[in-house]
């Protein structure tokens, strides 16, 4: 272990890791050092100089504590810890000279700037700047880049700090942008004018410490201090990201990510960021009824007898669909399994055991990424199924970490050893992962390889080889509602199949990705006109996630709180409240009458969702095996932007779905 060195930062005596850099030594110290071009996540460029301090006994002139390590700092004659400054005469003067060389060619054009009001230009130069300027010749301006619909650029305010072209380099794994040119001539720009190929882009929107980097759909639609701002849960995956949503009014205007080191960083996919136009479009706000073979509006008393009528006709099925809350779906679970029904939440097939929270869970955590020396995708790509995961896989990759890939081969930002595309090289790997010498193995399990008919046997056979070879599992789920379906058993035995096999009555609660078939009476729960209202002959209008409290287990099992931003239009109603009305409608009302009761209720019978935001041991157990199939695993994702209804009643993720189509490279006709 390093031995920890003391360093004095304006008084403050510290003892910090001597490859701490002093403006990580002064976060440590609880003083504030000003930056521009400075990340904690990205590499050091040292080019703003804006975080300038006074090293005492160093060199007599400023120095940037970005780039100077504790360890290249002297001390005292006598022994004493080294001294740094940062509100010296010495530093007021570099601060302010440098905030003048800024200023220099900056356009002054706050008023109508979509940065205006959390911009570190701006709050810095409150802070450290001088309120005359001694520059008066005309001011350079730059040409604007098309980045395309996400980001919107005004690049006269650019500073270079060059945030934007490290994050889509280092974290999202993509070279398209660059600086060219030197002193008033450099410029960021583009590889031959070309848009930028990565589902993260939209992260160097808020690394932009100026106004050239801006969200194009949210550009001048509100102030921030005219935003509500909520602290919730993503649902687009089944990572978890935490963000924040701002809402004017009773409208969603952008959705931010907050830093959470376990799971997201704070990086959120461009789906994350920029679906909210989605909440705003093709919405049921009211109960609909099919009558002679249309659907019909109706009171919420009407579609509560018609939906009562129906599920006393029969056997009933209950299907959690991908954006379903915990709450919602015990609830179901309670209601159809009291009438004597199944409930489902595998719509994919997915061969997930209910009982062995290691087998659907995974064994290990997110974070466990960071410190593997070994990786293994089997049926997963990550890049589409969970971005910010992928980020983090490459960043492992960047410090050494070994990747192999299992499954159809796909451009994940990082070299990758492929295995194979499907079961025959599951049985190669195991024989070369036992004789692999790596400390610190993962597997990543996606979703891809379990769907299959033979997805039981392949599950089987991960288990024994995460076993054989000490490896930890991840299972990498693409349904944000999965983990906590399965925690509260809401499974059919036989899966989805048995459980509509002689239904009368289908209750789908926001199950859009399957089609019903034919026969049964389909009572339809959700926020969406989508494919599950358009087989439905009764429609009950509910809550979208960013309107109405819910509990979401994320893809390693971690439980989360997600808190409305905001209330559901028209006649909606949450997802618990519609459940418990329908259960009182039938006769059977259930013993909770609010969301905190339900709750209580949902923590009793399953402790594991009680401990909020922890990951709990979850050991493996054996699973029975069967022989593997042939062939190779299909794809869990087809379209990253088209995954649920929210995203496809977005126009914006339309945009985007058609631009990655033409991006793609035309197929061969040997292919």
């Amino acid at each position: 272990m390093t031995a920890l060195k003391k360093i004095t930062i304006d008084g403050i005596t510290v003892e910090v890791d001597p490859a701490m850099t002093i403006i990580q030594a002064a976060e440590v110290a609880g003083v504030e050092i000003p930056r521009f071009c400075y990340h904690e996540r990205l590499s050091i460029a040292g080019n703003c100089r804006m975080c300038l301090v006074e090293v005492v006994g160093g060199p007599p002139k400023p120095a940037a504590s970005c780039a100077m390590q504790v360890r290249d700092l002297r001390g005292g004659p006598n022994g004493e810890p080294p001294v740094v400054r940062t509100n010296s005469p010495m530093v007021k003067k570099a601060r302010e000279g440098v905030m003048e060389f800024l200023l220099i060619n900056h356009p002054l054009d706050c008023p109508i700037c979509d940065q205006g009001g959390e911009c570190d230009l701006q709050d810095q130069a409150m802070a450290y700047g001088v309120d005359f300027s001694r520059y008066r010749e005309p001011k350079r301006a730059a040409e604007d880049l098309d980045l395309g619909p996400l980001v919107a650029t005004t690049m006269t305010r650019c500073i270079s700090c060059t945030r934007c072209v490290r994050f889509t380099t280092e974290v999202a794994g993509v070279t398209d942008m660059g600086q060219t040119g030197r002193g008033e001539d450099s410029e960021i720009t583009t590889y031959l004018g070309k848009l930028i190929d990565s589902n993260l882009q939209g992260n160097i929107i808020d690394l932009c410490p100026v106004g050239a980097l801006t969200s194009k759909p949210y550009a001048f639609t509100a102030r921030p201090w005219e935003l509500t701002k909520t602290e919730t849960i993503d649902v687009m995956d089944a990572l978890g990201s935490n963000v924040r949503v701002d809402t004017k009014g009773r409208e969603v205007m952008r959705i931010l990510p907050r830093n959470h080191d376990g799971v997201n960083e704070e990086w959120i996919s461009d789906k994350t960021r920029f679906v909210w136009d989605g909440l705003r479009r093709q919405r049921l706000d009211r109960p609909y009824v099919r009558e002679g073979g249309r659907l019909r509006p109706a009171t919420w008393p009407q579609a509560l007898a018609a939906a009562a009528a129906a599920l006393g006709r029969g056997k009933v099925a209950g299907l959690v669909g991908d954006l379903a809350p915990v709450e919602a779906a015990f609830a179901l679970k309670h209601l159809v399994q009291g009438l004597g029904g199944a409930v489902e939440c595998r719509l994919d097939g997915a061969a997930l055991r209910p009982g062995n929270r290691g087998a659907y869970a995974g064994t290990a955590r997110i974070e466990d990424i960071d410190t593997a020396d070994g990786i293994l995708l089997i049926g997963s790509n990550p890049r589409d199924e969970a971005p910010v995961l992928n980020a983090r896989i490459r960043k492992a990759w960047l410090k050494g970490a070994w990747v192999g890939l299992i499954g159809p081969m796909a451009d994940l930002t990082y070299d990758v050893t492929h295995l194979g595309t499907g079961r025959e090289a599951l049985a190669q790997a195991l024989a070369a992962g036992r004789q692999m010498t790596l400390a610190r193995p993962l597997v990543v399990l996606g979703q891809g390889a379990i769907r299959d008919a033979d997805g039981a046997a392949v599950m089987a056979f991960v288990a024994r080889m995460c076993a054989e070879t000490g490896a930890g599992l991840l299972v990498l789920h693409t349904a944000a509602s999965r983990v906590g379906a399965m925690d509260v058993g809401a499974v059919a035995e036989g899966g989805l199949s048995a459980a509509l096999d002689g239904a009368a009555t289908v209750w789908a609660l926001g199950a859009d990705e399957i089609d019903i078939p034919a026969g049964p009476t389909v009572i339809y729960q959700g926020s969406h006109g989508d494919r599950g209202a358009h087989r439905a002959d009764i429609i009950l209008p509910a809550a979208a996630w960013t309107e109405e409290n819910g509990l979401f287990v994320n893809t390693e099992g971690r439980p989360q709180l997600a808190f409305r931003a905001g209330f559901p239009p028209g006649e909606a109603k949450e997802n618990w409240a519609i459940i418990r009305a329908l259960s009182g409608e039938l006769g059977r009302a259930q013993p909770w009458d609010s969301l905190d009761a339900l709750r209580r209720a949902l923590w009793t019978a399953h402790p594991v969702l009680a401990r909020i935001d922890t990951v709990e041991a979850k050991p493996l157990a054996p699973l029975p095996e069967a022989p593997l199939g042939s062939g190779p695993f299909r794809p869990a994702v087809a379209d990253f932007y088209l995954t649920n209804p929210i995203a496809r009643a977005s126009a914006l993720m339309g945009e985007l779905s058609a631009l990655a189509a033409r991006r793609a490279p035309a197929r061969l006709a040997a292919e």
